[in-house]
């Protein structure tokens, strides 16, 4: 780097500017991974755990529904095969005690239809426990993040030591300047 060659005009502010970019720029993409490894591990771990807690306290229930649902999207368009709307269902439990509460479906079921919902330990119904694929995106995307966080971090401390030397540079120019103010200037 032309800051680090030797000449009359190179301050030590700018030798450590320039060996702090070369420190960062070899530690952000060195431990960029590290930390997505560790904390894409971490959050597959605790969603592993998440999604066996639902498994074990989730069942599968057949619900009736109590009123239509509602017709918006036209039958047979791709938005009736991803809309659903919240419909009052009713159903039995495991314990055998008949409840009623909402759960989305598909539109246009009339009231009666049987569909199959997912329960959960409060008897509410709930959506499927996480699959695989759910668990390796939040996995992923935690990861993601931390991986930007290092070069955040880093852009961040680079910007912070630059500030700072040139905050010391203003300071030993305006130290420099009072010196020699005297000698350029006239008293009138």
């Amino acid at each position: 780097m032309r800051t680090l060659r030797r000449n009359g005009l190179r301050r030590r502010t700018d030798v450590i500017r320039a060996w702090a970019g070369i420190v960062l720029l070899l530690v952000v993409p060195a431990v960029a991974p590290v930390a997505a490894l560790l904390a894409g591990d971490a959050a597959m771990r605790h969603y592993e755990d998440t999604a066996r807690h639902q498994r074990e306290t989730r069942y599968q229930a057949t619900a009736t529904l109590t009123r239509d649902a509602p017709r918006h999207p036209e039958p047979g368009s791709e938005e009736e095969k991803e809309t659903r709307y919240p419909v009052e269902v009713r159903f039995t439990t495991r314990e055998g005690r008949t409840r009623t509460t909402r759960a989305e479906v598909r539109p246009g079921l009339p009231a009666g239809s049987k569909i199959r919902i997912w329960v959960g330990a409060d008897g509410e119904a709930t959506g499927p426990p996480m699959s695989r694929e759910q668990i390796r995106s939040r996995g992923m995307g935690w990861g993601l993040l931390a991986a930007i966080g290092v070069a955040l971090g880093g852009a961040a401390a680079h910007a912070a030591t630059v500030l700072a030397l040139h905050r010391r540079n203003l300071a030993a120019w305006d130290a420099a300047w009072a010196e020699t103010a005297p000698r350029w200037t006239t008293p009138t």
